[in-house]
């Protein structure tokens, strides 16, 4: 090879080289405004509205009544709960029934079985009360709490946070930044102490306006201990004050599993109602009608986003909208 085919193809090499880098700088430049753009696009289209839900329709396309059943199944509605709903709707509705008739059908069952159900918060609105959270470790739970304490002080409440979970790292420091964001008292204790103590000292300083929102642990390996827990802080906090809600914490995205946790917390205290997280797009949403056919305990709260203000009464008839859409 002579010098001269040497040069021309070093020439060659460097001039790749070059055109590669410049390639690449120009896609740099490009690349955070296509992703700004595409980022505000999906935030405008994805964050719910004050009355709808994301999470993904109950229905395929092509449904009809002889394999409406399996789809009910499969979007964690239950056994049991799906049968009925089917039977039902084979009822009132053609064998030949199109995909649009069951959907508008289903819609309407739905709207008419939730709608049914008292949702309210039992919070006296002029007496001191207090609400515990309980849960699994994971399932939002402490930002419930939270969520919760701005819920009610919008309502005029004096609120008061309990960190009554003790054993998780950072879960007190969790619901501290909550109560300092949301302008509310919190009492917290130490890492390890009884949380049964904490609650009734929180519970015996209350005003006659007074609010205590009570977050709990969720560690199911220990699960006798927790229970034993859990029902120790109902009674202390009794002493003092009326429990107006005990409130289970569940991860809709957990789909039939969640009912066996309702299940092992409803063995530690009445539970009066579900606040269903992760209701975003995420999950199947069918889980809904299967705790509530499971526990007969309501549904009461959702979360649907992020947002401190994401926490909302649950609304039977967009959730009916949103599972057929």
């Amino acid at each position: 090879m002579t010098p001269i085919e040497i040069v021309f193809i070093v020439c060659a090499i460097f001039g790749l080289l070059v055109a590669i880098v410049a390639i690449s700088l120009a896609c740099r430049k490009k690349r955070p405004d296509s992703l700004s753009k595409a980022g505000q696009n999906h935030t405008d289209s994805s964050r719910p509205s004050k009355h709808s839900f994301l999470f993904k329709p109950i229905l395929s396309k092509g449904v009809d009544l002889s394999n409406l059943e399996d789809e009910l199944i499969i979007a964690d509605v239950g056994v049991e709960k799906s049968h009925e709903i089917v039977e039902k709707l084979k009822s009132s509705l053609p064998s030949n029934a199109n995909e649009e008739e069951i959907k508008q059908a289903l819609q309407s069952y739905l709207i008419s079985t939730l709608s049914a159900v008292d949702r309210s918060l039992k919070v006296q609105p002029d007496k001191a009360g207090a609400i515990i959270m309980v849960g699994v470790n994971g399932s939002g739970k402490t930002t419930s709490a939270g969520k919760l304490a701005k819920y009610f002080k919008d309502q005029g409440k004096d609120v008061v946070l309990a960190a009554c979970d003790t054993f998780r790292p950072a879960a007190g420091e969790q619901l501290e930044i909550w109560a300092q964001k949301e302008g509310v008292k919190i009492a917290r204790g130490k890492m390890g102490q009884d949380p049964a103590s904490i609650a009734f000292s929180a519970a015996s300083q209350l005003g006659p306006n007074s609010l205590l929102i009570v977050d709990t642990a969720g560690r199911l390996q220990t699960k006798q201990n927790l229970l034993d827990e859990l029902s120790k802080i109902r009674r202390v906090v009794e002493k003092k004050v009326q429990i107006d809600e005990s409130l289970l914490v569940l991860d809709a995205t957990f789909g039939q599993n969640a009912l066996s946790q309702a299940k092992i917390f409803s063995q530690a205290l009445p539970l009066t109602g579900i606040i269903l997280t992760k209701l975003d797009g995420s999950c199947k949403g069918g889980v809904v009608l299967a705790v509530e056919e499971e526990f007969g305990v309501p549904v009461k709260m959702v979360g649907v986003g992020e947002g401190e203000s994401d926490l909302r009464p649950f609304n039977p008839e967009a959730f009916a909208k949103g599972l057929t859409q």
